[in-house]
Order: structure tokens, then C-alpha cells, then sequence
């Protein structure tokens, strides 16, 4: 895998000037193939940090360089114009995922794990990483190179957004045993730890700052390090009053995700997922 890694940067630095390469296009698939099979992820945690796998990242962006506007069909109805380097993932029933009929697509180079269920329309992106017993529900969002724990559940219309560029910045990360109600977005390497939970509707970026009335906190992002929800924190969709100026005289207030409690038995009980599902 390190003279893989040691290619892979070798042409990115290369620029554009990688096309003329020979053999660049079959040290691409060679990569791409690991990305799909999960032996390399575009995000790893180490000593309790997670952190970018540059050279990953620069291997799916050479991809776009190398490829070649393509066109594909699905049937008599679809069609699509992409990337030659990107096309759609084909599963087989030995591969152990779930997808159900009507509408899902997955890229090549995202990797799926046994036991992860689709449900139609989802989408998820090249670099993605969903690990087992993961639920993706309809109209939701796995975007480039984020990286989804084990048994999530991504409710309906829900957004996971992705982060390619700049290679030194880490996707968004999902950890394990983490439920996301419908309609939220986790964007701009935002990172939720374990056991958490987030209520209908939240949203939470760089800017976002999360308010914690349990522990008297407030999160946010630095310069340096991402928006972290806590493990086992229940989040939920709040509202905070302006104090000032005309937006205090109307009596406004602005969007804020707030912890209103930790996860306990009560939690437990809400968030449970019908086996009969998987």
C-alpha cells in the first residue's frame, strides 16, 4: 500500500500533466478499488483524533483529472454525462447491502459494509465510508470522503455533507451508534461522537456554535479544529435571542442547536430500530 500512496502523490503533484503518464490511469483504479473495498479511507482516527489521509483525498480528486466525460443509461428513462473514473457501484448479493428498489445511486469509491440498508432516493458520494448495520434513509445525503460509523441511522432528507478540498481538512465524521433525525445537515467537518443524538432539523457547521445546558458549555469550531458534539449528547433544534440593535426591538431571535440532556434509558427506549427493518 505505500508504493500505492507513493504514486498516488507522485502524480497529483503532477497536475494536469498526469493524463500524459503512462500507467496513471491503471495506478487510479488500483486505488479506487481500495477505496471501494474500504482498505483505505480518506479519514482515520489515531490516539483519539481523527485526521485527514491526505494522499487519499489526492488520489480521488487525480481521478477527476484522468477521466473523461462518459455516457451511461439506466434503462430506457435515465441517462447521465460524468467522469469515465467514477462510475455507478454495482452490489451483489454477496456484497451484504441492502439496496431497495427505486431510485439510489452510490459512486464507485465510496465504501458500503455488510449489513448497510438504502432506502430510495439516497445518494452517496465517492470517498464516503458507511460502516455495518449503517441505515441511509430516503432522500438523504452521504457526501465525498464522510466518514459514517457502525449502526447509524440517517433519517429521511438528511444531509451529510462532504469535504474534498482542501485535502488537509477532515470530512464530516459519524461515529458509532449515532441516530440523526430527519432533515438535519452535518456539514463543513463538523464531527458527532458516539451514542449521540440529533433531534429533527438541527443544523451544525463551522459556525455553528452549540449551546450546552447540561454542562454549562459552548462548543465551536477553531481555526484548527472542527464543531464536535459530544458522545451521547441529545441535540435538538433551539432558538437564541439578539440583544441588540433593531433585531432586539423586534424581538428576534437566530437558529442555535442546543444539548438538552445525555442519552440514558429513556433515550434508549426512543431511539430503538425495529430489527424487523434490517
Amino acid at each position: 500500500m505505500n508504493n500505492l500512496r507513493l504514486e498516488i502523490e507522485r502524480l497529483f503533484e503532477l497536475g494536469m500533466e498526469a493524463k500524459k503518464c503512462s500507467g496513471a490511469l491503471g495506478t487510479f483504479l488500483a486505488f479506487r478499488e481500495a477505496l471501494s473495498r474500504g482498505e483505505v479511507r480518506a479519514a482515520e482516527k489515531r490516539d483519539g483524533r481523527w485526521e485527514a489521509n491526505v494522499w487519499v483525498k489526492q488520489g480521488i480528486l487525480l481521478g477527476f483529472r484522468l477521466g473523461a466525460a462518459e455516457e451511461t443509461h439506466a434503462g430506457e428513462v435515465f441517462s447521465f454525462v460524468d467522469r469515465h473514473t467514477y462510475p455507478v457501484k454495482q452490489f451483489q448479493c454477496s456484497d451484504g447491502v441492502r439496496i431497495v428498489p427505486g431510485g439510489s445511486t452510490v459512486r464507485q469509491g465510496a465504501y458500503l459494509a455488510k449489513g448497510v440498508i438504502c432506502m430510495p432516493p439516497m445518494y452517496i458520494n465517492v470517498g464516503a465510508y458507511v460502516d455495518e448495520g449503517t441505515m441511509v434513509d430516503s432522500h438523504a445525503l452521504v457526501g465525498s470522503c464522510a466518514q459514517l460509523g457502525k449502526r447509524v441511522h440517517l433519517s429521511a432528507a438528511s444531509q451529510v455533507g462532504g469535504v474534498l478540498e482542501p485535502v488537509n481538512a477532515t470530512p464530516v465524521v459519524i461515529e458509532d451508534d449515532v441516530l440523526i433525525g430527519g432533515n438535519c445537515g452535518i456539514y463543513e467537518g463538523t464531527q458527532v461522537m458516539r451514542r449521540a443524538v440529533l433531534g429533527s432539523g438541527v443544523v451544525l457547521t463551522r459556525s455553528t456554535p452549540l449551546f450546552d445546558t447540561v454542562r454549562g458549555e459552548i462548543y465551536r469550531a477553531t481555526e484548527t479544529e472542527p464543531l464536535v458534539v459530544p458522545e451521547g449528547a441529545v441535540v435538538v433544534a433551539g432558538a437564541r435571542a439578539i440583544t441588540r440593535g433593531k433585531a432586539a426591538e423586534w424581538g428576534l431571535s437566530v437558529y442555535t442547536p442546543v444539548i438538552v440532556k445525555y442519552r440514558d434509558e429513556k433515550t434508549e427506549k426512543g431511539v430503538e430500530l425495529e430489527d424487523l427493518l434490517r
